[in-house]
């Protein structure tokens, strides 16, 4: 297979499991990390024998949301090539949302901002029991994208969206599981065994009748997310350069 630096992909039978580990940083989202991540979703289009996939992070933290402290999210670049870095995100979640397969997302310790939007590009989500989930990307002066903010709506509703983007509470397992935002909680450590469990008990259907529900679902589902959000990013690009929002960035800590 294709050696990553930060992904790693394990085929065993029909459910395989993807972990991304970048071994420090929370698990932050550097620009490697997305691209490679992409790949992996994308392989997957052509694999018949995979019928699941998990997707776990780091044991500590499944991701604290977008590495701004790696150059290349700074890096100068012009016009074209800066836009297509700023839809990064937004590509990787389109490509694990359009996976053929089955995905269940396992999170340890926390998943913060593209943490979640990765999360909510899947089909079902396992929290452990002690981890918490958290958009603050608004108290930074960002609006939510990868896509991420129709995919909310449609899962909670508008007013519980509102409050997860605008209110920028750290959601306890309880909380996310009442609101539909997750499935199933895990102890802690045990969000990829209930994951893989999950995965296991949908490969185990037939497989193209499986692949046809999910797509249905999906495109009813998801009919206007793509109308709605086609320009996220762009309104990334204007947004963080708001002066509120650069002053509200200098002072964050996670």
């Amino acid at each position: 297979g294709v050696q990553y630096e930060n992904v790693i992909v394990d085929h065993g039978g029909s459910v395989a499991t993807v972990t991304f580990d970048r071994k420090g940083s929370l698990n932050a989202f550097n620009q490697a990390t997305i691209l490679e991540l992409t790949d992996v979703a994308r392989r997957f289009q052509d694999d018949l024998t995979t019928q699941a996939v998990v997707l776990s992070g780091a044991p500590n933290a499944f991701s604290a949301g977008i590495d701004l402290n790696d150059p290349a999210t700074w890096e100068e670049l012009d016009d074209v090539a800066l836009r297509q870095r700023f839809y990064r995100g937004v590509r990787l979640c389109q490509a694990w949302e359009e996976m053929p397969q089955i995905t269940v997302t396992a999170m340890e310790g926390m998943a913060v901002g593209a943490g979640c939007a990765i999360a909510l590009a899947c089909d079902w989500r396992v929290l452990a029991s002690d981890a918490y989930l958290y958009v603050p990307e608004v108290k930074i002066g960002l609006n939510l994208q990868w896509g991420a903010l129709p995919r909310l709506v449609t899962l909670v509703g508008p007013s519980k969206t509102k409050q997860i983007t605008l209110l920028c509470d750290k959601m306890d397992p309880n909380m996310a599981l009442d609101w539909g935002l997750i499935d199933r909680i895990a102890d802690p450590g045990q969000t990829v065994a209930v994951a893989t469990e999950m995965a296991s008990r949908a490969a185990s259907m037939p497989p193209a009748t499986t692949r046809m529900v999910k797509e249905a679902v999906n495109a009813t589902a998801n009919a206007l997310h793509r109308a709605t959000s086609f320009a996220d990013a762009d309104q990334s690009a204007l947004t963080r350069n708001y002066q509120a929002a650069v002053e509200a960035r200098q002072s964050f800590n996670r």
